[in-house]
């Protein structure tokens, strides 16, 4: 019979109380939302203190506490040194903020960017993008709530994912962004002490030079720094992340909320605080094959380690660390797609005509909505966290030239825009499925690239940057 760190009845005792602080406190802070503007942008006045919080837990996602591990479990030292490397996503997304809030003052959503800058065509495409991607996430995020509480506890994995899903949608359909955004900035600082600890405590216990010992004698590979598909996953990584950031809402919302001034300072410091903690979360990892572990699942890796070498009370430090970070970038990610389909779909293609109050509810009932479908499609446990995110990078990675021209090349035209998402995408997910999903994003980004540098050779009429200010917020 298989021994847990945790008892059933201790962790779910930990998620009641979590979820009731959570909600409670979403509650609370959803009574200043007077407007649709609050509610999806917390009144675009949000300072420094919680804009770099928010950046920093919003980016520690299932990724980087369960897929971090995994892949280092799989790839060995550039599996953690690879995932660090998402870091640049939010470091290079800085200026690319601050020029987001110049070019639109009055914008809602990364859809506005797209429809004004490159036409409805590029626009359809970019809100499957988005929303695929959104979907990839938003599953992986609850599957992971499930994994983890089955890992540590032995809890059903439907107990752990319904709760994960059930605590994020009630807290930010109450609160809007602004709850997200305080939430994010109590979990951040859970996140940074906790994963410390962690890290502290198993090298006091197993010690780096015995790890280091057992990996050279039984599993060079791990060491192998020529590792073939160890090196080519760590390009793809760093294009991956790149497009989660630059095409998603999730980040383009907080650009917009944030105060002017605070967008490039915010973001910089959150990628450099993010940087360290996948190599320490993938750390874990590389004393499973000393310790004698092997999981059934490799994303399981983490916290089994964890709570194997740590006993009780560092389960219950994972336990809590990993469950702040889903819910860090669940609720940011319901939050920023729900805004995504009351703006784009719901406001610019349905109801041109609704109201802020008619908006607001709308908004609302997507976040309820979203956390439903979610649930349906996390039952199945569909397959590992790793393999459904990199799915998703054949998609985003082939955003990352139209958005990154868009905001500072004048000659890109929305139909060489619309062909490079097109062709990057599916040369991407041609090679996810052929090679492997470590080159998905690589060809991706390259083909899109490719396009869009002959779009920018071709054309000779500028784009004329009012058109981007020209829009209004919504009445």
């Amino acid at each position: 019979m298989t021994e847990f760190a945790l008892s059933s009845q201790l962790a779910f005792t930990i998620v009641a109380v979590f979820g009731l602080a959570w909600i409670a406190f979403g509650w609370w802070l959803g009574r200043a939302n007077k407007s649709h503007e609050d509610y999806a942008l917390a009144g675009r006045n949000v300072g420094f203190a919680f804009a770099a919080a928010t950046a920093m837990a919003t980016w520690v996602t299932s990724n980087t506490t369960l897929v971090a591990p995994q892949l280092t479990y799989q790839f060995g030292v550039w599996g953690m040194i690879g995932y660090s490397f998402a870091a640049l996503g939010l470091i290079l997304f800085a200026p690319l903020a601050k020029r987001i809030k110049e070019l639109l003052p009055h914008g809602y959503t990364s859809g506005d960017f797209i429809r004004l800058r490159y036409g409805r065509a590029a626009w359809y495409v970019f809100i499957v993008i988005s929303t695929v991607y959104a979907f990839g996430w938003l599953v992986s995020l609850g599957m992971a709530g499930g994994i983890l509480l089955q890992a540590l506890s032995g809890l059903e994995y439907h107990i752990g994912m319904s709760a994960i899903l059930l605590i994020c949608v009630f807290y930010t359909l109450f609160g809007g962004l602004r709850a997200v955004i305080a939430t994010d900035f109590i979990q951040a600082l859970i996140i940074i002490v906790g994963v410390v600890l962690v890290a502290y405590l198993l090298m006091d216990k197993v010690g780096l030079e015995s790890i280091h010992q057992n990996l050279s004698n039984d599993h060079p590979q791990l060491l192998d720094l020529l590792f073939p598909a160890a090196m080519m996953f760590l390009f793809n990584n760093i294009f991956f992340g790149l497009g989660e950031i630059f095409h998603s809402n999730v980040w383009w919302s907080r650009a917009l909320a944030f105060k002017k001034r605070v967008a490039f300072k915010a973001f910089f410091l959150g990628g450099l605080l993010w940087l360290p903690i996948p190599i320490v979360t993938g750390f874990i990892a590389l004393a499973a094959p000393q310790l004698g572990i092997f999981p059934p699942s490799p994303d399981m890796v983490g916290p089994t380690v964890a709570a194997s070498v740590l006993g009780e009370v560092g389960a219950v430090i994972v336990f809590i660390v990993v469950f702040s970070a889903l819910a860090s970038s669940l609720d940011s990610l319901l939050a920023a797609t729900a805004d995504l389909l009351t703006r784009d779909v719901y406001h610019k293609l349905l109801k041109p005509q609704a109201g802020d109050a008619q908006l607001l509810k709308v908004n609302r009932y997507t976040v309820l909505l979203l956390g439903v479908l979610t649930w349906l499609l996390c039952l199945p446990q569909l397959s590992s966290l790793g393999a459904l995110l990199n799915f998703t990078g054949a998609f985003v990675a082939s955003t990352i030239f139209p958005i990154l021209l868009g905001l500072y090349q004048r000659r890109l035209t929305g139909r060489y825009a619309c062909a490079a998402m097109v062709l990057g995408t599916a040369i991407g997910l041609t090679g996810y499925f052929v090679i492997g999903f470590y080159v998905a994003a690589l060809l991706s980004a390259a083909v899109s690239g490719a396009v869009c540098g002959v779009g920018v050779l071709r054309n000779r009429q500028p784009f004329d940057w009012q058109r981007l200010s020209e829009q209004e917020p919504s009445a």
